[in-house]
């Protein structure tokens, strides 16, 4: 088990050399920073401490500095906790980059789901509507709130209320590229939040280690003009010899 923080920054498409499409979910990795190491016989469980987005010293308080400041780093906007990895496997004030994983591997993804604000239970429960004749009176109503016999809404029922802005996880998704250069690594799919949102990649659970073979993707190189203009140059000077 491992795991990183990172910032949603959006979605774009990549193209394999086969002309498959594969809609991806651009992720930035600033350097992840061990700010704290759990173990069993410390705290009762093995787990790691990562800090992510450096932050002024003055924007943030004593407490925070401390903790650190033990870790000879400065301060994080966040810390979080990635459970199940070998404590061994790490040291206090490691920095962790967009190379902890590679392409093929599945991974799950945890964010703050995008906030609906007060929806209707079609919405937010997919629910059916009722007939839309003028005579029906029931269009985008709960229906039914329960029988006569308990005279109250029973726990559970599927009402109106605030959709979105929660903690979800998207399991088994594919690692399509790690870019080191630009600190970003490409994932199969969507991934939850807003763009700007931290989200957390971790080992799949259900898949463990398991690595999926990857096919080439097409890369873009920008070629200089002198480049371009040269080539061009000794296009048209070799027709001229061929037509001589």
């Amino acid at each position: 088990m491992k795991g990183i923080l990172g910032t949603k920054l959006g979605m774009t498409q990549v193209f394999t050399k086969s002309g498959k499409l594969i809609p991806v979910t651009v992720v930035e990795v600033e350097p992840n920073v061990v700010t704290q190491i759990k173990t069993v016989e410390t705290d009762g469980y093995d787990a790691i401490q990562l800090g992510y987005q450096t932050v002024r010293e003055k924007v943030s308080n004593k407490p925070k500095v401390g903790h650190t400041n033990k870790a000879g780093t400065t301060p994080k906007r966040f810390l979080r906790e990635v459970r199940g990895v070998a404590p061994t496997d790490y040291t206090l004030g490691q920095t962790l980059d967009v190379t902890l994983f590679k392409e093929g591997e599945v991974v799950d993804v945890t964010g703050v789901s995008k906030g609906k604000g007060f929806q209707g239970v079609i919405k937010r429960h997919n629910q059916s509507r009722g007939p839309m004749g003028h005579g029906s009176q029931y269009h985008r109503g709960v229906g039914s709130l329960g029988t006569m016999l308990p005279m109250h809404v029973l726990k559970g029922k599927k009402l109106p209320g605030q959709m979105g802005h929660q903690l979800t996880t998207i399991q088994n998704l594919e690692v399509i590229a790690v870019d080191l250069e630009n600190n970003v690594i490409l994932i199969k799919g969507s991934i939850p939040g807003p763009k700007k949102s931290l989200v957390m990649i971790r080992t799949a659970v259900k898949k463990g280690e398991k690595v999926n073979e990857q096919e080439e993707l097409i890369t873009y190189v920008d070629t200089p003009v002198e480049e371009v203009e040269s080539n061009a140059n000794e296009d048209t000077s070799s027709q001229e010899e061929v037509t001589e």
